[in-house]
């Protein structure tokens, strides 16, 4: 298992475009992909959870990958954060 935190630089936040871009990405790992914002947590796989997180620009999230590719897969998830998904 691969945890780490991310800063949401994207304006807006996680809204309906980023949210599907990860999505997308999740969709087509072999790995568990969560995401934690305070007490709330969602499945990487769904943009309905993703979008109830209520992630605003500058806010955190711990995420989680677990799996046979979790190293490619975290790295895929860090850059996308990275560049402003």
């Amino acid at each position: 298992m691969i945890q780490f935190q991310v800063t949401v630089m994207v304006e807006g936040g996680l809204h309906a475009r980023p949210a599907a871009l990860l999505v997308n990405r999740a969709a087509q790992s072999q790995s568990k992909i969560t995401l934690n914002k305070g007490d709330k947590q969602a499945d990487g796989r769904s943009i309905l959870g993703i979008m109830t997180l209520g992630v605003s620009q500058g806010d955190s999230l711990t995420v989680r990958v677990e799996g046979s590719d979790e190293e490619h897969v975290a790295e895929v998830i860090q850059q996308m954060f990275t560049h402003s998904l």
